[in-house]
């Protein structure tokens, strides 16, 4: 029995030392990227060995760019269409949280997540896409890290420049030369809530532009882009 207990404590103890590595690794990264940019994601790296797959050749459209470079009106939309208090929570809206777990409840299983623009980024940056308890819990230790060492503006610039825009398309730049051959500087207020319109769905909305149910997300965003403040 002693040797029974002994290798489950030494199982154990292996298991949290690989923890405690994975979050002195991740907490590095973190620190790095306050001011150095990310050249890729966990999101990115799953995106191109999705398109490989199909084409050895493949490679993802990406161009990072600063966030004084990024039109006014997508910040806009993008925290009015993902997270309308993201300048008055630390990580995390508790409200959302509590909408999203009476959903699952129902469902008996998650479904929904009430993710914050910085717990998104927090998943984007270093985890999969996935749902899963222990991947929620996980999400929730790095949004701590980025929300406790980053600005609202770094935050925000950073996931601007990584997020997905459809299939192997990543960042406002690189979205706004796909859709609308311009720079992210210039994109205008109806072209800014398109984009935040297929955050949620990009791969579908890309090919679903044209789509009713598209045309309401827009126009929904369109009409709250206004009332959220943004870091300046």
């Amino acid at each position: 029995m002693k040797a029974i207990w002994g290798g489950v404590w030494r199982t154990a103890l292996v298991l949290i030392g690989l923890f405690l590595v994975w979050q002195a690794w991740v907490f590095a990264h973190v620190l790095w990227w306050i001011d150095h940019n990310p050249a890729s994601s966990a999101f990115m790296q799953a995106g191109l060995a999705r398109l490989q797959e199909k084409s050895p050749d493949a490679a993802l459209r990406h161009q990072w760019v600063p966030y004084d470079k990024i039109s006014i009106h997508l910040k806009r939309a993008i925290v009015a269409a993902e997270d309308a208090k993201f300048l008055d929570h630390e990580g995390f809206d508790i409200e959302g949280i509590q909408k999203a777990m009476e959903k699952n409840l129902k469902k008996g299983r998650l479904v929904a997540g009430g993710s914050t623009i910085s717990q998104q980024l927090a998943k984007n940056l270093f985890l999969s896409s996935s749902r899963s308890f222990v991947r929620k819990g996980e999400e929730a230790i790095i949004t701590l890290m980025i929300e406790t060492t980053w600005s609202k503006r770094r935050i925000l610039e950073v996931y601007l420049n990584v997020i997905e825009w459809g299939n192997g398309v990543y960042g406002a730049e690189a979205a706004s030369r796909r859709y609308f051959k311009k720079s992210a500087a210039h994109l205008a207020p109806g072209q800014a809530a398109a984009l935040a319109a297929m955050v949620p769905n990009p791969r579908w909305y890309e090919n679903n532009r044209a789509s009713v149910k598209f045309a309401r997300r827009v126009n929904t965003i369109s009409k709250r882009m206004y009332q959220v403040q943004v870091p300046k």
